[in-house]
């Protein structure tokens, strides 16, 4: 099937809901037994989807997991209750005291923020690296790496990473490779098949899709899946059956959605390309954007974010800009169907590259293109006369 067909039908069926459309919302804590050797049973199945204890699931989070299990070619998913619950999880699943660690200069704030203030305090040392090392990755790698981190693109930034060359030093070394994929989502890149042996979601955003729900994701190969998830286990994390149906309900609908914003994104891209008071427009379909060449090659698309940077960096003729507009809310994350803009300034955090000023980026809602090319124009109008 295309993926556009699985999206619609992966997760569904009578496995977890017989004769439904959409799976209904379980809720349940302690599961009781009618005799111990239907107790025994279940426990010796735990690990299975049966039911057990609350935290071990119900037919609404399992069809949600077997869902995106489908989609990446995965051999299991861990649900967590946030993005970045995804990412710390995953990451403490596969390191201990002593281990090193690789982390591109790009990651998310927050994850390099735990990288800082709690790996480092239990004993892990974080190297960050340049994310357009592609093969250089080797000459950083340690007898004591336990794995190397990867997002492309780049949140901010953009960057696109060549994620085979990385993964081919790494696994050489013995090392593992953990790839944030929210920025690309599912529908346009499959990172377990470049070479990830874990892809990392929040799933709060294009999944959710409507800006109402928190949660994160972390899909396995067969060699990590039951670290992964003993972890998970040992370390409580569990989500709410209404979230997990939540993100169901968005699921369905996220090729079409993504399609449009995509689109729209795309427009407005090209349209600050013409503007003079742009001096770069980062986003991987664009010729200039680091890594270009490497999104044509193992991407299928792009999505609704990408960056600008503005030759005039005055902070108060950029927020006369952001705070006039009509469509564009200022706000953190992204993915849902209202646009957003996000003034960032990387530099203050760049370590193994440089970053000079500050960029703006923005998430393509689904509004009418032409509705928020208007809104920009109106925006410069505020920025020039400020």
């Amino acid at each position: 099937m295309k993926r556009d067909t699985r999206i619609v039908h992966s997760g569904r069926g009578g496995k977890h809901a017989p004769g439904m459309i959409n799976v209904p919302v379980y809720h349940a804590s302690t599961i009781v037994f009618d005799t111990v050797a239907e107790f025994r049973q279940a426990v010796a199945k735990r690990n299975e989807q049966v039911l057990y204890y609350g935290r071990r699931g119900t037919p609404t989070q399992w069809s949600l997991a077997d869902a995106l299990t489908e989609l990446e070619g995965g051999a299991g998913t861990v649900l967590y209750d946030s993005g970045l619950s995804a990412i710390t999880g995953a990451i403490l699943a596969f390191i201990e005291t002593g281990d090193h660690i690789l982390m591109p200069d790009s990651v998310y704030e927050p994850t390099r923020s735990f990288c800082d203030m709690v790996l480092r305090r239990l004993g892990v040392e974080t190297t960050y690296y340049d994310p357009m090392a592609g093969a250089g990755i080797a000459d950083l790698l340690r007898a004591n790496t336990r794995l190397v981190f990867t997002e492309s693109p780049g949140s901010l930034t953009f960057e696109i990473q060549d994620l085979p060359a990385i993964a081919a030093a790494a696994h050489a070394r013995g090392a593992l490779v953990l790839n944030d994929n929210t920025c690309a989502s599912p529908l346009t890149y499959r990172p377990l098949d470049h070479g990830a042996d874990v892809v990392i979601y929040s799933l709060t955003k294009y999944v959710v899709g409507h800006s109402d729900a928190m949660m994160g994701a972390a899909i396995a190969n067969e060699a990590t899946l039951e670290r992964l998830r003993r972890a998970g286990y040992l370390y409580g994390h569990s989500v709410s059956p209404d979230d997990a149906y939540l993100a169901l309900r968005g699921l369905r609908t996220l090729a079409t959605r993504l399609e449009r914003q995509a689109e729209t994104a795309l427009t407005l891209a090209h349209w600050f390309k013409q503007r003079e008071e742009v001096d770069r427009v980062l986003h991987p379909a664009l010729p200039d954007c680091p890594g270009h060449d490497i999104w044509k090659r193992d991407f299928t698309g792009s999505t609704s974010l990408f960056s600008i940077v503005l030759k005039n960096d005055s902070d108060a003729a950029m927020a006369a800009m952001l705070d006039g507009y009509e469509h564009f809310a200022i706000g953190f994350s992204y993915g849902g169907y209202e646009s957003l803009v996000l003034p960032s300034n990387p530099s203050g955090v760049r370590t193994a590259t440089s970053w000079s000023g500050p960029l703006i980026r923005f998430h393509a809602g689904l509004e009418a293109a032409a509705d928020l090319v208007e809104d920009l124009e109106k925006g410069f109008e505020r920025f020039n006369a400020a």
